[in-house]
């Protein structure tokens, strides 16, 4: 049970350029990175919380 293949990819590349057309797949795009980012910034922050936590008890 693992990850995506190459074939898995190509279908999911091809449904996502059927859906939203080549003029709005780099906003797309643009979406999800800024998504994962304040996603990650996020888990950073609350890690930080979590270990200075930590260190005070």
């Amino acid at each position: 049970m693992g990850g995506l293949g190459f074939q898995e990819i190509l279908i999911i590349a091809a449904v996502v350029l059927i859906l939203f057309g080549s003029k709005k797949i780099p906003e797309f795009m643009k979406g999800i990175g800024k998504g994962v980012r304040e996603f990650n910034d996020a888990k950073s922050n609350v890690k930080r919380e979590f270990d200075e936590g930590m260190k005070a008890e």
